[in-house]
């Protein structure tokens, strides 16, 4: 089982990697906004292309960054339910949670979009707006790769907690490590 354990923190390391890379998108998606901000307020110019990289950074940073939140344990949980649970029924829980829904949520959502972007890749397609940004695949590109970071961080989790209930770990952090 000591395997299964060095396989959980092999993904926790590739998704928490890939994570902290693209936290670094914060950085240009707040200059745009400010940028996009100031010229529209001070100087009455508009531009849709700005519009369209701020909520194309904004998905990214959130596609890229789901796996990562959730091997922090910065999602959202029933606290008050939680609180209440010994570490082996948290585990338990986790467990669960992963297997019927996490991982089979996220297999969904990376077959689907990866279809939605491969269709996008085909057909080339580009904003709407006349003035927009080209190739929007890219940023459609950013859903199959987040939620595969995401089944990624769940499968880290659930043999992190399997490796526990089999006696082969020290219950899991209650905090991000």
């Amino acid at each position: 089982m000591q395997k299964t354990l060095r396989y959980a923190r092999a993904l926790e390391r590739l998704v928490s990697a890939i994570g902290r890379l693209f936290a670094w998108l914060s950085l240009p998606l707040a200059a745009v906004i400010v940028f996009d901000v100031v010229t529209r307020r001070f100087f009455v110019l508009g531009s849709t292309k700005l519009q369209e990289l701020e909520w194309h950074l904004h998905a990214a940073l959130f596609l890229m960054l789901l796996g990562y939140a959730y091997l922090r344990n910065a999602h959202v949980r029933i606290d008050i339910l939680r609180e209440r649970m010994s570490p082996r029924t948290r585990a338990w829980v986790e467990v669960f949670g992963c297997l019927l829904f996490l991982i089979p949520y996220s297999l969904l959502l990376v077959y689907y979009s990866a279809n939605f972007w491969e269709r996008s890749f085909l057909l080339g397609e580009a904003s709407a707006a006349t003035t927009g940004l080209p190739y929007r695949w890219i940023i459609k590109a950013a859903m199959p790769l987040g939620f595969t970071l995401l089944f990624l961080a769940g499968l880290a989790v659930l043999l992190d907690r399997l490796a526990y209930l089999l006696g082969d770990s020290e219950p899991p952090p209650e905090h991000p490590r």
